[in-house]
């Protein structure tokens, strides 16, 4: 082993309950790491999505790009950015992670009579194009935060069964070993005294072998 241990009872009792209370948490360990690998996999499809409505949102603007600059008086740009980005907190295995919610942009101040119309649905296009990038973020922090506490929950299950279980598993079998000697070794000065003790009785010689004074009748 790579500590070395008293070869006491005290010290077999300290490894039991330790070996009980490694077995008693991996348990749980995996239960929350297999909830983590299924929560990083719902991500991640998640994510695949995401990028595809972000794909589409681009290829949709793309036509409109060249013509932005054109539009006297108007920033769509600027009218595109967002002025808030609402999230909701969602607890998976005990990890807090961040959830899109909504998207609140600056209010319309152009003239809606005096500007073509199309500058309306090009605005909806950007606006579309900064949710879904929004959204992609968001759930990159998840999938960030969960791989994180995953790897963490993945040293520990491979810490306990290939650590510290067997650790303390090889402690309580050196530790029984020995103390298994121990007592077959007592026993056995027991049974050499009680055999001595019993000789004495019958030849008249302390247990030592030494013969005793008969006193007379």
């Amino acid at each position: 082993m790579a500590t070395k241990i008293k070869l006491t009872r005290p010290e077999l009792k300290r490894f039991r309950d330790a070996l009980a209370r490694f077995e008693r948490y991996l348990p749980m360990l995996k239960l929350k790491q297999q909830q983590l690998q299924i929560a990083i996999r719902d991500v991640d499809r998640n994510r695949d999505a995401a990028h595809g409505a972000v794909r589409q949102a681009r290829e949709k603007f793309e036509p409109y790009r060249e013509i932005l600059g054109d539009i006297a008086g108007v920033n769509v740009s600027a009218l595109a950015e967002p002025v808030e980005v609402k999230t909701s907190a969602n607890n998976i295995a005990g990890v807090n992670i961040p959830v899109f919610e909504d998207m609140l942009f600056p209010e319309v101040n152009y003239s809606l009579f005096s500007t073509s119309a199309w500058v309306d649905g090009t605005l909806l296009d950007i606006r579309e194009i900064n949710r879904r990038e929004s959204e992609v973020k968001i759930l990159d922090q998840q999938h960030d935060l969960l791989q994180r506490e995953l790897t963490k929950i993945s040293q520990r299950v491979n810490l306990f069964e290939k650590v510290k279980i067997p650790e303390a598993r090889e402690a309580i079998r050196v530790i029984r070993i020995k103390l298994g000697d121990e007592m077959t070794a007592a026993v056995g000065r027991a049974k050499i005294a009680k055999s001595k003790i019993a000789e004495a009785e019958m030849y008249g010689t302390d247990a030592h072998g030494s013969p005793q004074e008969i006193q007379a009748p």
